[in-house]
């Protein structure tokens, strides 16, 4: 485990700091959950960054909504919904189309 001087030191050489303001109960709460973790607050911090930013979708919503957009401009084959729902039934009881 680092201590503050160690995370200190190696912060120095490869990162950018950031400063987030907060209301001291907030930071009070962090603290108590990061000591209950054995870990500094800045590292709590980061892991919560982290996991936040693996939540963020990876394809922009424009992107997206692009493809969608075009996929919803083609013609695709269709039919009566109960014809249809009644063909993937029996496809999934190995009956055949």
């Amino acid at each position: 485990m680092l201590t503050d001087n160690d995370e200190y030191d190696i912060l120095i050489i490869m990162s950018t700091r950031l400063q987030v303001i907060m209301d001291d109960a907030e930071l009070r709460e962090i603290r108590r959950v990061a000591k209950r973790n054995r870990m500094t607050v800045a590292e709590w911090v980061r892991q919560a960054l982290r996991q936040a930013r693996k939540r963020e979708p990876v394809i922009e919503t424009a992107k997206k909504l692009s493809a969608v957009r075009e996929a919803a401009s083609l013609r695709y084959p269709t039919g009566d919904i109960e014809q249809m729902l009644d063909e993937i039934e029996r496809g999934y009881l190995g009956g055949g189309a």
